[in-house]
Formats: C-alpha cells, sequence, structure tokens
C-alpha cells in the first residue's frame, strides 16, 4: 500500500489540467495531489505491462535529472500532450532543482494521457541513488517529510 494512500477521492478532469498547468508553471502541487496521482499511475502501470507496442511517430526523451525548464522546452519544441506521443527513457530526478516538478509532471500526464506517454524507470528512481543524489532531500525540503518521496520510489 503507498504512504497515505486509502480512500483519496479521483481527480476530475479539471483538476488534473489544474495540476498540469500549475507543474507546467513551476510549481508544486499538494501533497494530498502528488499521493493520488501516483496512485493512479500505479494502477495504469500494472495494467499496461512490461512490453508494449508504442505509435509512431514518437518522441523519445532522454535523462531530464530535475530539468524542468528543459523539459518544457522540449515540450515547447516537440508538442505536448496530447498532441505528440512520448517515450520518457527515466531518470526524471536528482541532479537538478526541480525533481519533484519534472516526477510529477511526467506522471500526471501519463495519467491524463495513458495512451500517449510511456514512462521507464532509470537508475535513479531507486531508494538507495535518491537518497544520494538529491531527490529525498529535495521532497523533505519542498513537503516537509517523506511521504512524497517514499510515494515516488514505491511508483518506480
Amino acid at each position: 500500500e503507498m504512504p497515505g494512500a486509502g480512500p483519496i477521492p479521483r481527480a476530475t478532469a479539471n483538476e488534473l489540467e489544474g495540476w498540469i498547468e500549475t507543474l507546467y508553471a513551476g510549481k508544486c502541487i499538494p501533497e494530498a495531489a502528488v499521493l493520488q496521482l501516483c496512485k493512479k499511475a500505479t494502477e495504469i502501470l500494472i495494467e499496461e505491462g512490461n512490453v508494449v507496442g508504442v505509435p509512431v511517430p514518437v518522441t523519445v526523451v532522454g535523462d531530464i535529472h530535475g530539468q524542468l525548464h528543459d523539459l518544457i522546452e522540449l515540450f515547447n519544441i516537440a508538442g505536448k500532450c496530447p498532441d505528440t506521443n512520448f517515450v520518457f527513457l527515466g531518470d526524471y530526478v536528482d541532479r537538478g532543482y526541480y525533481s519533484v516538478e519534472c516526477a510529477t509532471l511526467v506522471v500526471a500526464l501519463k495519467v491524463r494521457w495513458p495512451s500517449r506517454i510511456w514512462l521507464l524507470r532509470g537508475n535513479h528512481e531507486s531508494r538507495q541513488i535518491t537518497q544520494v543524489y538529491g531527490f529525498y532531500d529535495e521532497c523533505l525540503r519542498k513537503y516537509g517529510s517523506a511521504t512524497v518521496w517514499e510515494t515516488f520510489t514505491k511508483l518506480f
């Protein structure tokens, strides 16, 4: 069971769109919203399977490492979901200053458009690596507890 999970009401499409816009603006969304997104993303990823067919054309995105401004620029150049299909190769977190926002944004996009975006796990999506390279500390700094970090590491 995900920390803080339990009977969390499902986000409406409007709430989800609002969270995505907040993240595009470089701001964190409330902790309860992150927990809800991760719970829904877990359900989607379990149903998706380990090997999936991805429709083309598709934009393949490498390591983001918490560089939110670069991620936003990529969307400005390649197009945003749902107009563009994306495969993210992992390493959403660590090193940059906006790991929480980057990880939350790609998860929110997956929840909103599950058939347009695919997420792979990189080596930085692990408990050990995120404790060394910054994601753990960033979650503590931005949310005041380890709950968001624990929730993401279970999702990863």
